[in-house]
């Protein structure tokens, strides 16, 4: 890293979707505050995160990148927290069935408090008002737009109580392979998805009770009787947010011993780095990657994995200039691409971008965010998504990447296992197994920045991906069509 960086050096250049607040000493107040405050993660997790991610670089290893939009404060409840995790579990559970594969488990949680607007300003009725820009800047009530310093601590201690719980569960026997039945199946309404489902748990069971039989996984008691968690009873997990509030992130920012360094001498010639303690991995977006902007600038200096969101405006020298600054040295595990440009844009640019990172030779991991290219809005109104557009653009995706010598490492998806107050999942994405319709969309619409895929939904696609992978794995993609894609309104990706 250049020596004329430090935390604040961003300070020195423009910032996209800059926050104005009115009273800059109370904003100074409260991030000195949050400066003085405990780290959320350590560098010996972002490091070990790293690694894992070096794994998926390689093929051997596949990444999900997963969650809400954007959190809000008053869904840190602990239904919310266990319904996303079980998600997340269960998603993963079916991918490594299909792909025989580990699965690099980030959570969009614990700290996506911010969203970017395209404006400053937005119309609510007949009033034009400060857009809202996240439960960490102001509040959703058009009466609560004025940005509040205070918002940011809030945000720390709501990323804290999360991860917490979040650690809780993971380290207590709910990631346990000898249940996977309780990873919410209770509300799986689709009878197909359900056997389905039912099919591959089911397998699991069979696999465990064979290891169990020749005397692996029987050594402790179960984790509530005082044995320890085994290799069955625990996985690793990671969360994530957009690096949006540069004030805040700087904050998080602490100066640590280099954790991979193996050197365990105290004197001043180890190693150091800087480390964003807030979160294990951190993204820029679409709308904050200037070459020569603030957001650049600070994730250059971080220790941490990052990614970077690249759509149809980014050209393909401009791709390779950016690698170029956020990872001069060209390590392993440090750059995640999300690409997101469309279902019908894929072919005109990833093409494009594969062949300029591949002569560059910077290595980094593909992964497809299929959600943020294909929003409409619905002939009712609401912003909605259909699910044969989010899975076109991944299956083109991987056909793509297969065609120019790459391959796809992971998906970026914003789903949400939330559950309404009578227990059903929520209604904001058309289509899927379930065949959710436009008239359907108001009955249980809940989000209040993008629309997610539902538990169904979001399992459909793990269906899917699964699948190919399997197929892939057997050496069965000929001729044939896949009839599950087909089904469910995509294109076979081989």
């Amino acid at each position: 890293m250049s020596s004329n960086w430090t935390p604040s050096s961003w300070r020195s250049k423009k910032a996209a979707q800059d926050v104005a607040y009115l009273d800059q000493d109370h904003l100074t107040r409260v991030l000195s505050k949050i400066q003085q405050l405990p780290p959320l993660v350590t560098p010996s997790e972002i490091e070990r995160l790293r690694h894992h991610l070096s794994n998926v670089q390689k093929s051997e290893a596949f990444l999900l990148h997963a969650g809400d939009c954007a959190e809000s404060f008053d869904a840190v409840t602990h239904e919310n927290i266990s319904n996303k995790i079980g998600l997340i579990l269960s998603f993963s559970l079916i991918l490594i069935w299909g792909a025989r594969l580990p699965i690099v488990r980030i959570g969009r949680i614990a700290g996506q408090y911010a969203k970017p607007r395209s404006s400053a300003t937005e119309k609510i009725g007949d009033r034009e008002v400060t857009s809202f820009r996240g439960d960490n800047v102001n509040g959703l009530d058009p009466n609560d737009r004025t940005p509040d310093p205070e918002r940011l601590l809030s945000a720390y201690f709501h990323s804290t109580a999360t991860l917490n719980y979040v650690r809780g569960l993971l380290t207590s026997g709910f990631a346990s392979l000898h249940h996977p039945r309780d990873w919410s199946l209770s509300h799986v309404r689709s009878p197909e998805l359900k056997k389905e489902f039912e099919r591959i748990t089911e397998g699991l069971s069979d696999a465990l009770g064979f290891t169990k039989t020749i005397g692996f996984g029987t050594e402790t008691a179960p984790y509530e009787k005082g044995g320890s968690r085994g290799v069955l009873g625990e996985v690793d997990f990671y969360t994530s947010h957009e690096g949006l509030m540069l004030g805040y992130e700087e904050a998080m920012t602490r100066e640590f011993p280099l954790a991979s360094s193996g050197t365990t001498s105290s004197n001043s010639s180890q190693p150091v780095a800087h480390y964003n303690t807030s979160a294990h991995f951190l993204w820029i977006g679409d709308r904050t990657r200037q070459l020569d902007g603030a957001h650049v600038e600070y994730f250059r200096g971080i220790r941490n994995p990052i990614g970077i969101k690249v759509g149809p405006s980014m050209k393909d020298d401009e791709l390779v200039r950016l690698l170029d600054i956020v990872n001069p040295d060209k390590e392993s595990g440090r750059v995640t691409l999300i690409t997101r440009y469309g279902a019908l844009k894929v072919e005109n640019f990833l093409p494009g971008h594969i062949s300029a990172v591949q002569r560059s030779g910077h290595p980094v991991i593909w992964i497809c965010d299929p959600m943020h290219g294909n929003t409409l809005t619905s002939s009712t109104g609401l912003k909605t998504r259909h699910f044969g557009t989010i899975i076109s653009e991944l299956t083109s995706c991987i056909r793509t990447h297969a065609a120019n010598n790459s391959r796809l490492g992971g998906v970026s998806l914003e789903f949400t296992g939330e559950l309404t107050d009578d227990g059903y999942s929520v209604t904001e994405c058309l289509g899927g197994s379930m065949g959710l319709s436009e008239e359907q969309l108001g009955l249980r619409y809940q989000s209040f920045c993008d629309p997610r895929l539902n538990f169904e939904q979001s399992l459909d696609v793990a269906f899917l991906i699964s699948n190919h992978f399997k197929r892939e794995r057997l050496g069965e993609y000929k001729n044939d069509s896949d009839v599950l894609f087909a089904e469910l309104g995509g294109h076979s990706p081989a």
